[in-house]
């Protein structure tokens, strides 16, 4: 992952004040940032994490973002993310609900770009109240599942295959490289 802390925690803020907690657990919290990243790679030809995604049971997960999650319920008192939200076991459900522990500044929206803040919006209102079933099959509907096997990094390349993407492969592949040197 190349995104810095503080630009992953803004993301997380936003998320966790501008949807419904109610259905926001671990699952869905990783498809609204396949989304943004996805979503981003189809309109503007690059995501805006850069984490290493993998197909797993549930659809498309940002591995290494993932896991800065989890720690927060491994390891509470190490977790970089600790400070950002908290995550609640529910009673009768085999979920842990994710609740911020502020809300998103203005300097928190330093950190993002007018391009990345669209796009944050678009998540928001197109899955903010859904439930997490609902954007798992989204996620399911997209290149980036249909087109890898379980455990398969997926890469960024996969989203000029939705119809709905403005960029091409190659530009994908040029722009990534033009930011990271890959």
């Amino acid at each position: 992952m190349r995104i810095p802390i503080g630009k992953l925690k803004a993301i997380l803020l936003y998320f966790t004040n501008k949807t419904d907690t109610k259905f926001l657990g671990k699952v869905k919290l990783m498809k609204l940032i396949y989304f943004l990243d996805f979503m981003h790679l189809k309109e503007y030809g690059t995501p805006v994490t850069y984490d290493a995604y993998v197909n797993l049971e549930h659809g498309p997960i940002p591995s290494t973002i993932l896991n800065l999650v989890n720690n927060v319920i491994d390891d509470i008192d190490s977790a970089e993310l600790a400070d950002t939200i908290s995550i609640e076991p529910q009673k009768n459900y085999n979920m842990y609900r994710i609740l911020p522990t502020r809300i998103f500044t203005e300097r928190d929206r330093d950190y993002l770009s007018e391009t990345e803040m669209d796009i944050l919006k678009k998540v928001c209102v197109r899955f903010g109240d859904k439930n997490t079933e609902f954007i798992e099959k989204a996620s399911h509907r997209e290149a980036a599942w249909k087109e890898t096997t379980f455990l398969q990094e997926i890469p960024y390349t996969l989203a000029a295959n939705d119809p709905d993407s403005k960029a091409q492969k190659e530009d994908i592949e040029l722009l990534v490289k033009l930011t990271y040197g890959e």
